[in-house]
């Protein structure tokens, strides 16, 4: 679970922003530390640029009637205009003030998407809404005794803090703003400093403790402005773009377009219902019909899921249509992207005939630009969506880098990149191996101010000069396109001592075998590789598990093998030899590729279910939680190591 926290009033804590004129700012992660620039070099002058409050306070004033939010409710969407938003915000800002003003240990506000079924230490809750429970973390609360009563008043000890209670419905606690002053409130948002830390987000890691990163007023900003003025997005009244989310907004890479992208252009938000991720985006994407969407990998696939169900489901005649239009768009948007050719003149027929319809189905037919948040999109997802033009630009970023670093764009695009580094950016690759491939390191305005209280993780992780180690593993290509390959905690370190970077192997078994969804390689400090596969299997709606029965594109699949499976368990449980050997013949055809030995698998094993966010193996963003999979399946692993290793 990720949450973000946004401080009540700002630290003193002032990042050394990085501009072209400031390399070697200083940083730190104390909360009264102070910037100072090493280099000599000039800083842009702080009142010089816009806080998030300013921007917010211009864009809601400037298009105050026009729509801002959008929530369904059972009777229909609540909207919300930006004035009104503007409105609202000020007034939950003046009750988390009462609040402070009550609580003067208070460090933060936190929002947890889920129920908070247990008592955690040093939250008092400030009531459940419909949108979750938000709470407030001090130091020094007490947490108050199972079944303690008091639902509507603090209790209080003698010579102790307020310990926590369940108070408040979310309208009474906007009703807490009338004892707070607008004088207050502007005062404070006035003190607020453009290199002073604006938000905690913080990021639970399944191999350590959860680190607090610093993003500054200028961080967002700065990263904000250059986003929306690169990928051209469009303001009112030329166009209002529309966008829909539907991932955890504590994800810095959401949070950044669907709030503040979506503010500074302003543009209408609106939020999915909470099972999108087990079925119900596709209903909202046709009803909202959005001009822009950002999809996560697992999302593109499960839109894949649903196109090739569609079409296996159409007349001969009309698949054979759409198998010469996509045909034409593949070979038509493979030049396009070199800039060698303009479209034939029967590509407008293919549009008419499969590209708008495809796009209709999906709801996303006034879409312009479609984009991909996360790395570990296959080639032949992003194939597949380029032959019905509608080709997916990859981004790249971190949370320490304020959600994002590289970008794509029609007129900067090649397939399997991340595009190019943002205007005044720069990004390059340090200890590069015999394959050009080496870490990732970014620099820029963008780069975050440290770890909260961290000094040493922080100095790690930004170098002198200011630049941040990703721990990414890529390549630039001399067009200065980044491709990234892998991350260095997911490098497997067999017993002989050779380091295997299992991203380029995993995404050639799923090329080899199209019926498997996911490939999750093993064999850290073993003797050699092993995998486990998880095939493409429907999801319950309801419950956001998978299903025993195959999807429609792995049962057709299996038709061309002449095999008659329809579920997993027809394949893993009943051995259908027919499948299996396909299985077999795909590794070993992933295995001719491969240059060295050792990065060959030796042996793999069908799960018996596909993985899921329901499951544990994935996280809130859909990304392969390696280290959760690896303790899930120890069993299915141990087993693969079992027999005599001495042969190997």
């Amino acid at each position: 679970m990720r949450a973000t926290a946004l401080p009540l009033f700002h630290p003193p804590a002032v990042s050394p922003l990085l501009s072209p004129a400031c390399p070697q700012a200083t940083r730190t992660g104390r909360q009264s530390a102070t910037a100072r620039c090493t280099c000599g070099g000039r800083t842009p002058s702080p009142a010089r640029r816009p806080s998030p409050c300013t921007t917010w306070s211009y864009t809601a004033i400037k298009y105050a009637n026009y729509v801002a939010l959008g929530s369904k409710h059972r009777n229909g969407w609540h909207l919300l205009t930006y004035i009104e938003y503007y409105e609202e915000c000020r007034r939950a800002a003046k009750a988390f003030l009462k609040i402070q003003g009550s609580l003067k240990h208070l460090k933060a506000i936190v929002q947890y998407k889920e129920e908070i079924r247990t008592r955690l230490q040093n939250l008092y809750s400030v009531g459940p809404h419909r949108e979750g429970r938000v709470g407030a973390v001090a130091q020094g609360l007490r947490p108050q005794a199972q079944g303690s009563p008091s639902p509507n008043h603090h209790h209080r000890e003698p010579h102790t803090t307020p310990s926590p209670t369940a108070s408040l419905q979310w309208r009474g606690f906007l009703d807490l703003a009338d004892g707070v002053s607008e004088d207050t409130l502007d005062r404070v948002i006035d003190s607020q400093k453009p290199n002073q830390c604006c938000a905690l987000v913080y990021s639970l890691s399944a191999t350590g403790p959860p680190k607090a990163m610093m993003l500054s007023h200028d961080n967002i900003t700065w990263t904000t402005v250059a986003t929306a003025q690169r990928l051209s997005y469009r303001c009112p009244p030329e166009e209002q773009e529309v966008l829909v989310s539907y991932l955890p907004l504590s994800y810095m890479g959401a949070q950044l377009f669907d709030m503040w992208v979506s503010i500074s252009v302003a543009g209408a938000l609106y939020f999915a219902q909470p099972d999108a991720l087990r079925g119900s985006l596709i209903d909202t994407l046709r009803e909202v019909k959005p001009t822009l969407f950002h999809g996560v990998p697992w999302v593109w696939d499960r839109l894949l899921d649903n196109l090739k169900t569609s079409q296996l489901s159409s007349t001969p005649f009309r698949r054979r249509i759409d198998q010469w239009a996509m045909w034409l768009g593949l070979k038509t948007n493979r030049k396009r992207m070199l800039r060698q050719t303009h479209a034939p003149l029967c590509f407008g027929l293919a549009k008419r005939l499969t590209f708008n319809q495809a796009r209709r189905f999906l709801g996303l037919h006034h879409c312009r630009q479609y984009f991909n948040l996360g790395l570990g999109l296959s080639r032949a997802t992003l194939d597949y969506f380029l032959s019905l033009n509608m080709p997916i630009f990859e981004l790249y970023g971190l949370s320490e880098s304020t959600g994002i670093h590289t970008l794509s764009r029609q007129q900067d695009f090649r397939l399997l990149s991340c595009g190019k580094s943002l205007p005044s950016t720069h990004t390059k690759t340090q200890k590069e191996d015999e394959e050009g491939i080496g870490d990732i390191y970014i620099w820029g305005r963008n780069v975050f101010m440290g770890y909260l209280d961290d000094e040493e993780n922080t100095q790690a992780k930004i170098d002198a000069r200011g630049w941040l180690h990703t721990g990414d593993l890529g390549f630039m290509d001399p067009d200065e396109f980044l491709y990234v390959v892998g991350n260095a905690r997911d490098i497997i370190t067999l017993s002989s001592g050779e380091k295997i970077n299992p991203n380029p192997i995993e995404e050639r078994v799923k090329r080899h075998i199209p019926i498997v969804r996911y490939v999750m390689l093993v064999g850290q400090d073993a003797p050699y590789l092993c995998a486990l596969l998880t095939l493409k299997c429907q999801i319950n709606t309801d419950t956001g598990e998978p299903r025993n029965a195959l999807t429609s594109e792995a049962v057709a699949f299996c038709r061309q093998l002449r095999s008659q499976a329809t579920r997993l368990s027809d394949i893993v449980y009943d051995g259908d030899p027919v499948v299996l050997e396909f299985i077999s013949q795909g590794i070993d055809a992933a295995n001719a590729e491969v240059v060295s030995s050792s990065a060959k698998i030796i042996k793999w094993a069908i799960l018996r279910t596909d993985f899921s966010i329901a499951g544990g193996e994935l996280g809130a963003t859909t990304k392969l939680k390696r280290a959760m999979v690896a303790r899930i399946y120890q069993a299915e692993i141990e087993s693969l190591y079992e027999e005599d290793e001495e042969e190997y």
